[in-house]
């Protein structure tokens, strides 16, 4: 009789691990369906716990160490890393995925470019602070179920991480946006101090506009513009200017939509444009009223 090798098993869900003594893999195999109550015509694969390595050798199982640890993968089922409960995401509970047979992907599971930055997130939640805004937004853009069935977590539960991480991208571009109007306010003081222009020039001008209305968009706008939730709010002003210009018939076509739907992104676009640059006239307004003493301003009240 051959030497037993001390061996432990489980199903993908990791719910429950046996341990068994086998001198073969077909006594693994056949052991293994028999304790973890598959049937035993069933076709099972018998894969590595840790990496999800396939056993089909014979020499290679016998080269393992004792009390290696393998997953039976029955039927349908796919295997997947094993989620660590720290970092934030223990709200993150793992459980087993079952797919219906018409919905399953022949590709192999980690090919997908999302899928390791998926990964990375699940162990640390804080790793979302060191994620470029290209990251975040490919990871909100995955199907909620098609990173559920990757990570093998519920699909609810990936619905809530992908609303917070757009508030992230999202809090990113207000702060862009801040940014910018600031850097624009202190151009114009700086212009009127150096070249004291017309209280007439139209703010518009600051705004780069294409030269014909026809227009390329760059590959972030697009990504922007297709975005889940107020695209225009993650624009810069001459990214809205631009979508304005194009007019309605180019974001159609630039973007697949229907007519009725790119014009009201377009109105949208206008509307934050508009109020972008109601608040530079303001910032002007009031650094005019600073440095004119005639009209009564600050420096006005200090001479008395």
């Amino acid at each position: 009789m051959s030497e037993l090798k001390p061996c432990k098993v489980c199903n993908s869900s990791r719910e429950a691990t046996f341990g068994l003594a086998v001198p073969s893999l077909a006594q693994l195999r056949a052991r293994g369906c028999e304790t973890l109550g598959f049937r035993a015509d069933a076709p099972v694969s018998v894969v590595l716990e840790e990496d999800g390595t396939i056993v089909e050798d014979e020499a290679y199982f016998l080269c393992l160490p004792a009390n290696t640890k393998f997953m039976l993968l029955h039927d349908k089922d796919r295997w997947s890393p094993k989620t660590k409960v720290d970092g934030g995401t223990a709200w993150l509970k793992q459980e087993s995925v079952e797919l219906a047979s018409d919905s399953v992907d022949s590709k192999v599971p980690g090919a997908e470019p999302w899928y390791e930055l998926a990964v990375r997130l699940s162990h640390d939640l804080t790793g979302v602070i060191l994620m470029s805004e290209e990251e975040l937004q490919t990871l909100v853009d995955v199907p909620s179920s098609d990173l559920a069935t990757a990570l093998g977590f519920q699909v609810d539960k990936v619905r809530t991480l992908q609303e917070a991480l757009q508030g992230a991208l999202d809090r990113r571009e207000e702060q862009r946006q801040a940014k910018e109007l600031l850097q624009l306010y202190l151009k114009s003081v700086e212009q009127e101090g150096s070249q004291a222009p017309s209280r007439g020039a139209d703010v518009t001008d600051s705004v780069e506009r294409p030269a014909d209305g026809t227009a390329t968009f760059s590959a972030r706008t697009l990504m922007v513009l297709k975005g889940k939730t107020s695209p225009e709010t993650r624009l810069s002003n001459k990214e809205l200017q631009m979508v304005v210009n194009v007019g309605v018939a180019s974001v159609a076509s630039a973007l697949g939509w229907s007519s009725e739907r790119s014009a009201a992104l377009v109105a949208t676009c206008e509307e934050e444009l508009k109020s972008r640059l109601d608040l530079v006239q303001a910032a002007q307004s009031l650094s005019n009223r600073s440095q004119d003493p005639q009209g009564g301003g600050v420096q006005a009240k200090r001479r008395k």
